[in-house]
């Protein structure tokens, strides 16, 4: 917030923060960022200053992360809201996270195994067809790896789905070799 008018001088700005709960306990296991509350709150400040904000729900925690009470907190003050699942492919991050999901969240300890051991995609399949609902029951829009900022401010938020990494490294070589064109979001 100290930068706020500096920020303010720049054209086409937009500012992103990280969330991926709003549980402050499962926070502070994760990271020893400022709370929730605060991010929220410097969120809101921002796009009431008529900054575009961006709410990053990322990582997405299998069974913990709640996407939709996330979103239906943070929608009033973003422009955009990003979408990344926990990815585990560095085997040092993998080891943690399981020891951890084991300790704290023994009944999820079957579904991290099919998703990070058996390379399951059925997960991440169903959250993405559940928050494609959610979004059109909630007037929003949904794309799968493209953030194109083509709305006026005071439209609702969109979500964009970066579920699949390998997936967006090919959509971006894929954009480099063509412009990027106005999307409809509907």
């Amino acid at each position: 917030m100290r930068d706020l008018d500096l920020i303010k001088t720049f054209s086409d700005v937009r500012v992103g923060f990280s969330i991926n709960t709003l549980d402050e306990d499962f926070k502070n296991d994760m990271d020893g960022a400022v709370s929730i509350e605060r991010r929220l709150k410097a969120m809101k400040t921002l796009h009431e200053a008529n900054i575009r904000t961006t709410c990053f729900i990322s990582p997405i925690f299998p069974g913990i992360t709640d996407v939709e009470e996330i979103v239906s907190r943070a929608r009033e003050q973003c422009n955009l809201i990003w979408l990344e699942n926990l990815n585990l492919r560095d085997s040092r991050n993998r080891g943690g996270i399981m020891d951890y999901i084991r300790k704290k969240h023994p009944k999820l300890l079957p579904l991290y195994q099919e998703i990070y051991q058996c390379g399951s995609r059925l997960y991440w399949e169903a959250l993405d067809t559940g928050l494609r609902s959610y979004a059109k029951e909630n007037g929003l829009g949904y794309a799968r790896n493209d953030d194109t900022m083509q709305l006026p401010f005071d439209a609702p938020p969109v979500m964009v789905n970066y579920f699949y990494h390998e997936e967006v490294r090919k959509s971006a070589k894929k954009k480099l070799a063509n412009p990027i064109r106005p999307h409809n979001y509907k």
